[in-house]
């Protein structure tokens, strides 16, 4: 009985699955509907034209990433020192190697340098998580350049590859970024070069960390400049050369642009924190195209020699400033800033390149100078007959000047004398002074070192002795001491013209100066002190030659009787 139950419920199942296979009718196929939700048999049957959809293109889809363990990668030159990090290909510390080692950043500061990839209307990704098989690099004579190679893929399947190739003698470094689209559609992309600073702390006694207080940049319009606690301006700018941040004390941080149409932006805070970006043009990469953009990245001393030949403008951020607010000092500072280093050559001690400069300086002017102080000298010998005539002709304004025309006639003295050649003069003397402003070349350059006093050694215990730093003041302040001096002397050896109350004023000047110079770099207190010695001299010269300086009546000249007469 169960058997045929069994073989009942068999011959059933067979009969409907035969039955389904061969004799039930076809289902209709699913109604599509087009993009206004009409089936196609309606649409057939209206009379509105046919409209083929545009679609946006499709974007990438997010993947996630497979995780890649951090490095950091070591580099040495003879010019600084330099630590890479994986993590977002970012520079995670620079030490500069200039006359001792400074560094760039601070340990709770953020990356000086960093690389972002951005997409239009998509919040920044995180950073790349870069492989490498590069290891530490380390450049000398024998090697003298090298190269560190770092690879990886983002979340939307971009591949990114970020190659900085050093050089040993350099202060630069050239990056690359490579991008490659490994996908079937096209993607937009945006890069961004960032050099960021930490905010601004107190400065602590031997603290060799630079302090950036600006920021600087060239652009088409320009060059411009601002101090990194104003708020940046959001809107970038265009048709950027490069741009930075500067310090105080003559460094330079700075992203060059290798290419045309870059923008760049400058964001500030009130604590001192800033950053500035260097934006490429969009890129938009063909399925599986490649593109590369490339910038160099500059951090080093303001030498301007060094900076030219980046041939991006870069030396224009040493600011040698204008003399009465249109004559440009760089037209002569620039020259005597090459003179110096070209004297430097050959002596070894900038100290002595001061000295020298100076003394080719006052070579090259001493007929000017000359002239001066013989007109001043002859000035001096007619004070007695001027004093008279001020006497005579004291409440007779316009007659005492006629006579005192009269009289500088007659003895061919030219009251003008004293003062045009050193007109003349001063945009020299003056881009000296700021040529010695502006050099990091004498940073921790000596004059004459001695070493470091004892602590025993009462006011200079563990003091520098003599002057170790050019760029610093002098420790011992003997050389602001020697120039109120040297000042003093040269003030009582100059002809004494006009009102004598005016003369035991203007002695006053060298205790003035003295003061004022006590904070003042070595360098220049040198040259102002060589500068009045050299005077004194030339003055001790026209002091024992009196013949050339005795103003004598000229022939057929009138003096101040026969004027008077007529």
């Amino acid at each position: 009985m169960e058997k045929r139950a069994i073989l009942a419920i068999a011959l059933s199942a067979a009969i409907l699955i035969l039955y389904q296979m061969f004799f039930a009718p076809t289902p209709p196929p699913p109604l599509e509907k087009t993009i206004s939700g009409e089936t196609p048999q309606a649409a057939r049957e209206s009379k509105a034209p046919e409209v083929t959809p545009v679609l946006p293109p499709p974007r990438p889809v997010p993947t996630v990433l497979l995780p890649v363990a951090a490095r950091e990668i070591r580099l040495e030159t003879p010019r600084f020192r330099a630590v890479l990090g994986t993590p977002g290909g970012t520079i995670v510390d620079w030490v500069v190697k200039y006359r001792g080692e400074r560094s760039v950043a601070r340990p709770e500061g953020p990356p000086p340098f960093t690389i972002t990839i951005r997409r239009p209307g998509q919040p920044e990704a995180e950073p790349i998580a870069f492989s490498t098989h590069s290891g530490d690099l380390t450049l000398s004579e024998a090697r003298k350049e090298g190269s560190v190679r770092l690879e990886g893929v983002d979340r939307f399947g971009l591949g990114v590859r970020l190659e900085f190739h050093f050089q040993a003698q350099e202060d630069r470094v050239e990056v690359r970024v490579t991008l490659e689209n490994r996908h079937e559609i096209p993607q937009q992309v945006e890069l961004a070069f960032t050099w960021a600073l930490p905010a601004s702390t107190e400065k602590k006694a031997g603290d060799r960390t630079l302090q950036f207080t600006r920021t600087v940049g060239l652009a088409s319009s320009g060059l411009f400049r601002h101090s990194t606690s104003q708020p940046g301006d959001s809107k970038p700018r265009e048709e950027v050369r490069w741009i930075g941040v500067e310090s105080d004390d003559h460094y330079v941080a700075a992203l060059l642009a290798k290419g045309e149409k870059f923008r760049a932006i400058e964001e500030g805070g009130t604590g001192g924190s800033a950053r500035v970006t260097l934006l490429p043009p969009s890129l938009t990469l063909a399925p599986r195209g490649r593109q590369d953009v490339g910038v160099v990245v500059y951090v080093g001393p303001k030498e301007y020699d060094r900076l030219k030949t980046m041939g991006v403008g870069l030396e224009k951020s040493v600011d040698f400033g204008t003399l009465l607010w249109t004559l440009p000092m760089e037209w002569f500072s620039v020259p005597l800033l090459w003179l110096m280093n070209f004297i430097y050559r050959y002596t070894g001690n900038y100290g002595l390149s001061i000295i020298l400069l100076t003394i080719l300086t006052k070579i090259c002017f001493y007929p000017l100078t000359q002239k001066s102080m013989t007109s001043m000298k002859q000035m001096q010998a007619l004070q007695p007959q001027m004093n008279a005539l001020r006497a005579k002709y004291k409440n007779d304004k316009q007659r005492l000047q006629k006579e005192t025309m009269e009289l500088y006639r007659k003895h061919g003295v030219n009251p003008m004398g004293g003062c045009l050649p050193i007109v003349i003069q001063i945009p020299i003397f003056y881009a000296l002074y700021v040529t010695l402003t502006v050099s990091v070349e004498l940073q921790q350059s000596p004059l004459l070192c001695l070493g470091t006093a004892p602590n025993w050694l009462p006011l200079f215990g563990g003091k520098d002795l003599w002057v170790c730093d050019l760029s610093a003041k002098d420790p011992t302040y003997l050389l602001p001491l020697l120039m109120g001096a040297s000042m003093f002397i040269q003030q009582k050896m100059t002809p004494t013209v006009g009102d004598p109350r005016q003369a035991k004023i203007m002695l006053l000047l060298p205790v003035v100066f003295t003061f004022t110079f006590l904070e003042f770099p070595a360098g220049l207190v040198l040259y102002w002190l060589v500068n009045n010695v050299l005077s004194i001299i030339q003055q001790m010269y026209i002091n024992r030659n009196p013949k050339r300086v005795e103003p004598e009546a000229k022939a057929g000249s009138r003096g101040p009787k026969e004027t008077r007469k007529a």
